[in-house]
């Protein structure tokens, strides 16, 4: 027999009599009845081999024998693992099996892997739920039937952001890729400042980044200027010396930094985007240039935020591809139906209808609030669908990053199964997933799920990926549905109560939504303090046991959480002297933010680490009002509650300045906060105090909050409005 290059041959002994129907036996009563044969330094013919011998243990308690040799080349049955076909696209697999031969044949990638996953999957009962997780028949013998079957993937290229995928079994299984195999120096996403650091060359070259309100802006988030031939020139040699680093890859990403708007506004810029109809048209010029200079070389670039939609003229050459982000849709419906969705449609249609290198990121996540309740379930087959129909052969899913995610082994399930097959029957993978991960308690989260699917959709309430369980307290999140959530749980609970495993999974599942009735609580008054304190401890004690840390991806620990829910939510007197005062504006806040501005400063309910409730909001100017407390009443400390989230463009002001009056003509200065800036990611509630020497009498009190103005160099938003939000104002 010639050798052949990447196989792996496995020679079936002749010691037994073959079943009927076709079948050939890997193992008899716990015994090998065939040898694995790997070529010396075929890599993925060994990742292949020690897949399928790591269950054939599982199962029947032995392993295959392996060797180095093919041993009895044509007298028995033979089992051969190829990676030599020419036929199959990447990633696909040729499966046949017959009572003298099984063959599983994929081209020169890891389709080989993806076919022993399915051979294992659905002829021999194994399955892998999540991370470290599986499950499979024991058995003592392992006999294969006749088999014929072809697959490959929807998409060549698919990744989630799944904590599953610390686990490499799991990225076979679920035929998963990561962008370090693809992009060259790890640079995939948001690579401007990568590339050309400002630090390094904005002191020297402003005029190589954007021109924004006035003057050039350089700084960590700031986009090149794209017209200007001398940074065409400097990115060149940049990305020259990483290919040179990198031989064994050929494909990077030169693309805007993460910011919306912060596109270069010079006039030789603003001249092609009025020609282009979309700051993208700039974008496409530009890499193309880099795509003929270097022909054998793929380039990704962003149509994100500012540049989703597509150009009028410039057309992406082959070698460009196009990383297109949904980040601005809701999620509550499928992409088609509503009307964010509808603009990402008309953006992925356009691209469609020019390139046929798509590279699509898709967000499944809830970002500030990551342990909640996030019932996209029923979107992501249509979305899957309406990507590969509009020549997306890439996709990112970035869901379910931690553990405790809402759901997150359902979801990178669903996921994994739905970017191989787009047209998969949904609900039986659900049910299949549930009654195999959850055993007993599958039907009662079956209804759960199904329950809050429902009282989402009724409700009308778009879901949002920086949401708050607080926007659904009249919604999917009401008393009464709340109730009924709280009622499948204690019932599912009860069905898997002696079984550790399966009661750890359901608890865990059961954490966004107690979650939720803690934030939600917080905005209420009235509640008993017992019962959400025994909530509270609950949560905490469970998120501890499970050893789940984060809540919102800005790094925001559940212990914190805890303690300063003791501190800031739980119920108690009010015994703030300005509780319930009018407010009169001086300088009012954001349009949005006046419904709720005249009961929001003094209500006595804290925001929380979502600007989209409770919080008051100004933006690029400064905040000055008066409240009228009714009465003179005196004291001595003035204080008013900051909001700073840096993902979401809102930091702390400048300062606080605080007045007391009698009268409301003649006022007095209290004293003033000044605030330091910070660049710290996680969400913080940043108090602005101003104590008096003595205790002073006063009816009035004007507060008056001095913005820093634009975003600075270091932030998303370099070069536009800051916001700040503010709610508590406590007079004691």
């Amino acid at each position: 027999m010639k050798p052949f290059l990447r196989s792996i041959t496995i020679l079936c002994c002749l010691a037994l009599t073959l079943p009927a129907m076709g079948q050939m036996t890997l193992v008899v009563k716990r015994k090998p009845t065939a040898t694995i044969v790997c070529q010396p330094g075929d890599s993925l013919a060994r990742r292949a081999a020690g897949l399928l011998n790591k269950f054939v243990y599982r199962i029947s308690g032995t392993r295959l024998p392996i060797s180095a040799q093919v041993r009895g080349a044509g007298k028995g049955q033979t089992v051969r693992l190829l990676t030599d076909a020419k036929d199959l696209p990447a990633g696909g697999f040729r499966i046949d099996c017959t009572p003298q031969m099984l063959t599983i044949q994929s081209g020169s990638d890891r389709g080989v892997v993806y076919g022993v996953a399915t051979l294992l999957e659905q002829y021999l009962g194994v399955n892998y739920w999540a991370a470290f997780t599986w499950s499979c028949p024991s058995l003592q013998t392992l006999a294969l039937p006749a088999i014929h079957t072809v697959d490959h993937p929807a998409f060549g290229f698919r990744q989630t952001q799944s904590y599953g995928s610390q686990d490499a079994d799991y990225i076979d299984w679920y035929r998963l890729n990561t962008h370090e195999e693809v992009f060259a120096g790890d640079l995939w996403v948001h690579t401007f400042n990568r590339l050309l650091p400002a630090s390094r060359y904005g002191k020297a070259h402003p005029e190589w980044y954007s021109f924004l309100n006035g003057q050039r802006r350089p700084g960590d988030h700031s986009q090149w200027c794209l017209t200007n031939p001398e940074v065409f020139e400097a990115a060149c040699r940049q990305i020259d010396s990483i290919f040179k680093a990198n031989p064994q890859r050929t494909m990077m990403s030169v693309s805007q930094n993460d910011g919306n708007n912060t596109y270069c506004q010079c006039p030789q810029c603003r001249q092609v985007d009025s020609i282009e109809g979309s700051p993208s048209g700039n974008l496409i010029r530009f890499v193309n240039k880099l795509a003929r200079r270097f022909p054998d070389k793929q380039f990704s670039t962003l149509a994100y935020l500012y540049s989703m939609q597509p150009p009028r003229h410039a057309r992406p050459l082959p070698n460009v591809n196009i990383m297109l982000c949904d980040i601005d849709c809701k999620r509550e419906v499928p992409l088609t139906d509503n009307d964010s969705g509808k603009d990402f449609v008309r953006a992925i249609e356009g691209w469609g209808r020019i390139s046929d290198n798509i590279f699509v990121w898709d967000y499944g996540i809830n970002f500030d609030n990551m342990v909640a309740p996030f019932p996209n379930f029923h979107i992501l087959q249509p979305n899957l669908q309406l990507f590969r129909r509009n020549h997306a052969r890439m996709v990112f899913e970035q869901v379910n990053g931690q553990l405790g995610t809402d759901f997150a082994e359902l979801r990178a399930y669903m996921i994994g199964k739905l970017m191989w097959n787009p047209n998969a029957d949904t609900d039986s993978l659900t049910q299949v997933f549930l009654k195999g991960y959850y055993g007993k308690a599958a039907p009662e989260l079956y209804q759960y799920l199904k329950l809050q699917q429902g009282a989402l959709l009724g409700s009308r309430v778009p879901l949002w990926i920086y949401d708050s369980p607080i926007s659904h307290k009249n919604g999917m999140l009401n008393d009464a549905c709340v109730k009924a959530y709280n009622q499948l749980f204690d019932r599912a609970e009860q069905l898997v109560a002696n079984d550790t495993a399966r009661l750890r999974r359901v608890q865990i599942a059961r954490l966004p939504l107690q979650y939720s009735q803690l934030e939600i609580a917080r905005t209420k008054t009235g509640l008993d303090a017992d019962s959400i304190g025994q909530l509270l401890q609950t949560f905490q004690a469970r998120a501890d046991r499970y050893g789940v840390r984060l809540l919102n991806e800005r790094n925001n620990q559940v212990d914190d959480y805890c303690a300063l829910y003791r501190q800031r939510y739980m119920p108690r007197a009010n015994t703030n002297k300005a509780a319930g005062a009018t407010v009169a504006w001086s300088t009012p806040p954001a349009q949005r933010y006046r419904p709720i501005a005249d009961k929001a400063l003094t209500d006595g309910l804290y925001g929380g680490t979502t600007y989209v409730e409770s919080w008051v909001g100004w933006e690029g100017e400064d905040a000055d009002f008066t409240l009228d407390m009714g009465g003179e009443k005196t004291f001595s400390t003035i204080s008013t509650d900051f909001l700073h989230q840096l993902g979401a463009w809102v930091l702390l002001p400048k300062s606080v300045t605080y007045y007391y009056s009698t009268d409301n003509k003649n006022y007095r200065l209290l004293g003033t906060h000044e605030f330091p800036e910070d660049r710290d990611n996680r969400v913080k509630f940043v108090k602005g105090t101003v104590t008096a020497p003595q205790p002073v009498s006063a009816r009035y009190v004007r507060v008056v909050v001095k913005t820093i103005g634009l975003c600075p160099s270091w932030h998303y938003g370099v070069g536009y409005p800051a916001w700040f939000f503010l709610d508590e104002v406590e007079v004691e």
